[in-house]
């Protein structure tokens, strides 16, 4: 049976545990470079025993960062400083992934502490927005510019292009960010795209952004190398996109070479209600490994190393993502390793704390 702590592979990477970094927005950069904040902040969870991380979302174009102190990776200059993380959670022995990723509609707000809110277009910082649709995301959003196909291929191409960089700054693995309401999520649901042209409509052209964004980055992405997508399962409404939909996307993204989906929820459609409880997302990612055949992580206020090794035992999903209690915790799989008797991945430097 499964557990927490066995390793596994996919493709030519060796995962040494199932447990890894959410990536979560530090929003702590400037013009989009990353800076010792993130060396330090990716560096203490590696120290703590994870198996891997996934480097917060990485705009692949300027315009397509949630707020202007995003990280970014749409230039050659991005790729020494992000050399810095990846070199140092290799030495680690954690596996670095990176996730590339487009705000789309959902772009130039103000960071959390500055209160979150939509940047103004009379301050210095803002700029236009795009989506799939020319519709706001929340009455005090900036209504998006609909992209052209001609658009739409240009941003196909920075997504091949980021790729490649990361594989130059040393990741092992990409994730696409395809979820929460950002541009390639907004594509894929029907709330959010009323095209008319082969990019809205039917079910089929409405993934074809997401599908066509895959092979290009599958292209450039080396063959031994996992590719992983993050997709919102459900937007939890009659209306929206269901767990039905993921799955059938799920059967088409495993055939372009997907190796993982990261089974997470919401965020495209404001004051949605939903139950937020431990694991409330797992049954999302039963649902796509069960029946796509494919290998799921999970993530949603997870705590609990018992329920955390459960979920793998169970084969609900193969990985499970921590974020919050990780922030809270960075040691949080030291622990968990203690708890659950298996070897602990305490660092040498650390030992004389543990006897």
């Amino acid at each position: 049976m499964p557990h927490l702590f066995e390793p596994m592979k996919i493709r030519d990477l060796t995962f040494k545990n199932r447990i890894g970094v959410s990536p979560m927005c530090q929003y702590n950069y400037q013009n989009g470079f990353s800076n010792d904040w993130q060396v330090v902040h990716l560096g203490a969870r590696a120290v703590g025993g994870v198996g891997f991380v996934i480097a917060e979302a990485t705009a692949v174009e300027a315009r397509g960062r949630i707020s202007p102190h995003d990280l970014g990776i749409w230039t050659d200059d991005h790729i020494e400083p992000l050399r810095r993380v990846t070199s140092f959670l290799k030495s680690q022995d954690v596996i670095a992934g990176i996730q590339l990723a487009h705000a789309g509609r959902k772009a130039c707000t103000n960071r959390p502490w500055d209160g979150g809110n939509p940047i103004q277009a009379d301050d210095p910082t803002y700029w236009p927005v795009v989506g799939a649709s020319a519709i706001a995301f929340h009455e005090n959003y900036q209504s998006p510019k609909e992209l052209s196909i001609n658009e739409i291929h240009d941003i196909q191409m920075k997504f091949e292009e980021s790729a490649q960089r990361s594989l130059e700054a040393g990741f092992d693995f990409v994730e696409i960010h395809a979820a929460h309401g950002y541009l390639l999520h907004s594509f894929y649901s029907p709330v959010s795209n009323h095209r008319t042209d082969e990019y809205g409509g039917s079910f089929e052209n409405r993934i074809r952004f997401l599908v066509e964004t895959v092979q290009r980055v599958r292209r450039v992405w080396a063959e031994r190398l996992p590719l992983m997508v993050r997709i919102s399962g459900t937007e939890w409404t009659e209306d929206g996109w269901n767990i039905e939909d993921s799955i059938q996307l799920c059967h088409r993204l495993k055939t372009e070479g997907v190796d993982v989906i990261d089974c997470s929820s919401g965020g495209n459609i404001p004051g949605v209600k939903i139950s937020l409880t431990p694991g409330y997302q797992v049954s999302i990612s039963e649902a796509i490994k069960n029946n796509a055949g494919m290998k799921t992580a999970t993530v949603g206020l997870i705590t609990d190393p018992f329920h955390a090794n459960e979920i793998i035992q169970e084969g609900k999903a193969d990985f499970v993502l921590l974020g919050r209690e990780l922030l809270r915790n960075p040691f949080w799989a030291i622990n968990a390793a203690t708890t659950l008797n298996q070897p602990s991945p305490i660092p040498s430097q650390y030992l004389r704390a543990y006897k």
